[in-house]
């Protein structure tokens, strides 16, 4: 019980828990769509007794990668893995082909098609909770990695899209979760016995195990993972097009077609209020041609390679109209004739493509009302599509 008074024990818990989160969202989704066919009162035993096993299934892998991180080698190749996975989450995500697993309509069906799941899609939470664990130098790793995944996995079941939706308005926490990911690497690869004992492979350099070694390698592994990263995400991003100054929009009158993106929160809900409200303001607003539009992340490739694609266009379906209602009622109440459409993609980006080949002449969205230092700090789908967009952007605050 000591241990548990522990700073150490306590950030290490902070860290499988974080982890967890980050990792975990893939599952999550899988776990909603092997469920979402069951009747709703077994939809909740399906989700629970996956969950269970989930984490039984989760707990006996980590005990095994804990006792194979004293190999020597073996940590600084968990390490080499975990920065990949640290720039994976760095990157835009496509989904990728599809399986032909589909949700089960029976109790049974479905925990198992959760288990297998998170068989299949949980060698980097492994990886990464070892060595979170282990880089916490305590004795007690595995009543840390028992309790942090106890914590998080409820917390990633029932309140994944609360999760999903916070890692897409604030994209730094994925930053964060990266450069963690980062820094337990290079903790782990100075820790490696090859590198510290010196009756272990004696003709390999010995590292002094010292707690500004382990910092200091922390601390480059964060930022290695946040360049490579960086650098890899710049070169799959389409280039800014020239982008008119948001604010006053010039020639107002002469609009013809208006684009609202919306995500069902209250300040997309404002945006399009404002728009309803300034829409007299165009000549011939009767003939105005406005598209109400959703943009959902895509889900991970390996969910998508595991879920057919036609469970995975109802799980899309499902949360497009839960993002389009709201504003949807607010329109036909106004009166307002629109068409709509939901896409999925980086949500700047895709509202900037879609504004391009629709030929709109202005785009009405809803901010947060964020600095353009914060903006820039914490993200923000406003300013990405600022960025990228070719038509003037009125930001909604």
């Amino acid at each position: 019980m000591e241990a548990l008074s522990t700073p150490e024990f306590w950030i290490a818990v902070g860290q499988i828990i974080m982890i967890d989160i980050l990792l975990g969202g893939d599952n999550a989704v899988v776990i909603a769509l092997a469920c979402r066919k069951l009747p709703i009162h077994q939809r909740n035993k399906g989700i629970l007794w996956g969950t269970a096993g989930a984490i039984v299934l989760r707990v006996v892998l980590i005990f095994f990668a804990l006792q194979l991180l004293a190999i020597p080698l073996l940590k600084i190749v968990g390490a080499l893995l975990l920065v990949w996975i640290g720039v994976k989450l760095l990157l835009p995500e496509h989904e990728e082909g599809h399986g032909s697993i589909e949700g089960s309509d029976r109790l049974w069906g479905a925990v198992k098609t959760v288990i297998i799941a998170d068989f299949v899609m949980s060698l980097d939470n492994v990886i990464a909770i070892a060595g979170a664990a282990e880089a916490s130098g305590s004795s007690h790793s595995m009543v840390l990695v028992i309790f942090g995944v106890l914590v998080s996995i409820p917390i990633i079941v029932w309140g994944s899209q609360l999760v999903i939706k916070l890692m897409d308005r604030f994209p730094i926490i994925i930053t964060l979760g990266g450069m963690l990911l980062g820094w337990i690497a290079g903790t782990m690869t100075v820790t490696d016995p090859a590198l510290v004992k010196p009756d272990v492979m004696s003709s390999l350099p010995k590292i002094p195990s010292t707690d500004a070694v382990r910092y200091g390698a922390g601390i480059a592994g964060a930022l290695l993972v946040l360049a490579i990263g960086k650098w890899l995400a710049a070169r799959k991003t389409p280039a800014a097009a020239s982008t008119a100054p948001a604010g006053s929009i010039p020639g107002v009158p002469r609009l013809q077609r208006v684009l609202l993106p919306v995500d069902g929160s209250e300040i997309a809900q404002r945006a399009v209020r404002h728009f309803i409200g300034i829409r007299n303001e165009f000549r011939s607003p009767e003939s105005l041609d406005v598209l109400l539009l959703n943009v959902q992340s895509p889900v991970p490739g390996d969910v998508s390679s595991f879920v057919t694609k036609e469970t995975l266009q109802e799980y899309h379906d499902e949360r497009a109209e839960e993002a389009l209602k709201p504003s949807r009622d607010l329109l036909q109440t106004a009166g307002v004739s629109f068409r709509e459409q939901h896409r999925i993609g980086s949500p700047g980006p895709t509202i900037a493509e879609v504004a391009h080949n629709e030929g709109c002449d202005l785009v009405v969205m809803g901010t947060r009302g964020q600095g353009a230092t914060t903006a820039a700090l914490l993200g923000s789908v406003a300013q990405a599509t600022i960025e990228q967009c070719s038509v003037p952007v009125m930001l909604v605050k």
